[in-house]
């Protein structure tokens, strides 16, 4: 069953996360044409409508299960790390493809070049952290 079917509490909550992350793809593709807004879905990256500076919505995801931080582990340099910050790269029905950030003690983050697959029905909340412009290249 897809995850916004409308016929359980459990689906709707998915459905929801999952009209969440298409509207940051959206952005994170420069696609603003919503009213103005705070928080997560706030219509246009950066602080103002204006600044084309960013490119990223780093976001965070809770297990619905133990309410925990998602953590991925990485491997960057040789070195194996975990991460619990994200980009959201694709969205397919429940499923959210995420590239693994790094975060910097200046409170920027680095792009790794390793991606991981979740299953919205085990995401319970999604935490959005500032804007960034993150070199993708």
């Amino acid at each position: 069953m897809c995850c916004c079917d409308k016929d359980d509490n459990e689906k709707e909550r998915s459905c929801c996360l999952h009209d969440l992350l298409k509207e940051i793809i959206a952005l994170q593709n420069q696609d603003r044409e919503n009213p103005s807004c705070e928080g997560c879905d706030k219509p246009f990256l950066g602080p103002s409508r204006n600044c084309e500076c960013y490119n990223t919505r780093p976001l965070s995801f809770y297990n619905c299960g133990t309410g925990a931080l998602w953590n991925i582990q990485y491997t960057q340099n040789g070195n194996t790390n975990t991460s619990n910050v994200f980009r959201i790269e694709k969205l397919d029905n429940c499923c959210c493809t995420c590239r693994i950030l790094i975060a910097n003690a200046n409170g920027t983050y680095t792009p790794t070049r390793q991606f991981f697959t979740i299953d919205l029905n085990c995401v319970s909340a999604v935490q959005c952290h500032p804007d960034v412009f993150i070199d993708l290249c």
